[in-house]
């Protein structure tokens, strides 16, 4: 992960120096500011993959989408376990590959649920709603991968 760690180590710069307080508090809560960071550069990878398959290479949608998804999804996983949570083990990988996809599944329904909701009963505005809804998804994300799918073990302690 150098590029990731190079951007990181380039953003604690850029905000020690120019915003201390901010950084300060970051600095404590790291693991949040990683997850927002990975989850960030998956949905851009999400994008770009997307534009990619559909825009420039005209692929049909449903099949540029669902690549698209997969690279993000790939790409989230990879980071959020590595990066965030730094949770090396491999014996567990498929498990916590299944619990990730499961998270990801119930995520995307309740973010149709939340929307529906939001949107149709409470007539917020669509994209408003949908801040909201990914905030609200992030808390609870955040929350199971840490304690859930990357928890550590005992297994996982003596590794290290």
């Amino acid at each position: 992960m150098p590029l990731i760690n190079r951007f990181y180590d380039y953003f604690r710069r850029f905000f020690a120096g120019r915003f201390p307080k901010i950084f300060a508090f970051c600095d404590r809560r790291k693991a949040i500011v990683k997850f927002f960071i990975a989850g960030a550069f998956a949905g851009t990878v999400d994008l770009v993959a997307l534009f990619i398959f559909h825009g420039l290479l005209a692929w049909d949608i449903v099949l540029s989408t669902s690549l698209a998804f997969l690279f993000s999804f790939l790409v989230s996983f990879s980071l959020q376990k590595l990066w965030t949570f730094r949770n090396y083990s491999q014996k567990r990988l498929p498990h916590q590959l299944f619990l990730y996809f499961g998270a990801a599944f119930i995520s995307m329904n309740l973010n149709g649920l939340g929307m529906h909701i939001l949107v149709n009963n409470l007539h917020i505005w669509y994209l408003l709603s949908q801040i909201l809804v990914n905030i609200v998804l992030g808390i609870i994300n955040f929350f199971t991968y840490k304690f859930i799918v990357f928890r550590k073990t005992n297994e996982d302690e003596n590794q290290n």
